[in-house]
């Protein structure tokens, strides 16, 4: 990689992750701190580019701060077992599915209530009562 240095507006066009986020990710140490200019400007290098990619990539996926710093840490691991990354992903993946698994029972309670209510000028109205309901 080059040694092409980039200002956080930047940083933030070219990883697609805004420039509050990139000073968040510094703070919270999933992102190295920046280089500054005399002036105090962040300078962002084509690695941190790199990071903030992933970043962004796993944060598309659902993951976790705390999840996305293990990542990193593994990712950066040249000597990682795959079979870490694999476990992480795995269990990520299980608790999408219970996610799922919970929408799909909201969403299919909250059709049958708008299903059972005429929506008319009349008071009464099934979705109030179902959400009254003990």
């Amino acid at each position: 990689m080059s040694n092409h240095y980039f200002t956080i507006g930047e940083a933030a066009m070219e990883s697609g992750i805004s420039a509050k986020m990139i000073r968040h990710y510094e703070q919270v140490g999933l992102l190295k701190e920046a280089a500054r200019t005399e002036a105090g400007y962040r300078l962002y290098t084509d690695r941190d580019l790199h990071v903030l990619r992933f970043i962004r990539h796993s944060r598309d996926l659902g993951f976790s701060i705390k999840q996305i710093e293990e990542l990193l840490g593994l990712w950066q691991d040249v000597d990682r077992p795959s079979r870490e990354v694999k476990k992480l992903a795995q269990l990520h993946l299980n608790a999408l599915n219970t996610k799922i698994l919970e929408l799909n029972a909201m969403k299919a309670e909250l059709e049958r209530l708008v299903n059972c209510c005429k929506g008319d000028s009349r008071p009464d109205c099934p979705i109030l009562e179902g959400l009254a309901a003990e």
